[in-house]
């Protein structure tokens, strides 16, 4: 089997996202990042299958997290817990997964471990939110778990600190994660190399 990536989309949820009563303070940028990062994701995909008869070389996973009432508006089902992007209903061969859990590290959910087994997946591409929690958590299970990592800079974010802005909070968790192993790559230059070679590369040529 061909080895491919897999885009991981962590927490990218209603309340996080777009509430404006509890939303990060960069959700707009998150946004943004993310519906630009799968828009080229997307068109590659349909250029090498549906127009140059090739095999994607990547997938996309949907992490959602949900909470009981009383840890917080997660809750499955509601309008806060909803997905601001949602997996592709027009595609012949299902290659966008949703992939829910209730702990920060996605991993605790065999089923992601299982999605990426099956389907050759070696490298990861993570962006989203909390960039300390979920995120960082998630991350760090793909690298316990053996999977090459690039996280995807500013394209997540997190809510303030009394001790820390939210873009302070963002280089740290990518300092440590360097530290790990993972490659920390701006989205920007990674959607371009993307775009150049027609293919999601993994971390990172």
């Amino acid at each position: 089997m061909v080895s491919k990536s897999a885009i991981l989309v962590i927490d990218i949820q209603n309340s996080l996202a777009t509430d404006p009563q509890t939303k990060i303070p960069d959700a707009t940028r998150v946004r943004e990042a993310g519906a630009r990062i799968l828009e080229v994701a997307r068109q590659i995909r349909d250029s090498r299958v549906r127009e140059m008869g090739q095999p994607s070389n990547f997938i996309i996973i949907f992490v959602q997290h949900h909470e009981s009432p009383d840890e917080g508006p997660l809750v499955m089902g509601t309008e806060p817990w909803g997905l601001v992007f949602t997996p592709r209903e027009d595609l012949e061969n299902v290659e966008e997964f949703v992939v829910d859990k209730s702990v920060r590290d996605a991993f605790s959910n065999p089923s992601l471990a299982k999605i990426l087994k099956q389907h050759g997946v070696q490298e990861l591409v993570a962006f989203g939110i909390q960039s300390e929690c979920c995120v960082e958590a998630t991350c760090n299970g793909a690298i316990n778990a053996g999977f090459a990592v690039a996280l995807l800079s500013g394209a997540h974010s997190t809510y303030p600190t009394p001790e820390a802005r939210p873009e302070e909070i963002e280089a740290q968790v990518e300092a440590r994660l360097r530290a790990r192993g993972a490659t920390v790559v701006r989205w920007e230059e990674a959607v371009k190399a993307w775009e150049k070679k027609g293919q999601i590369l993994g971390p990172y040529q």
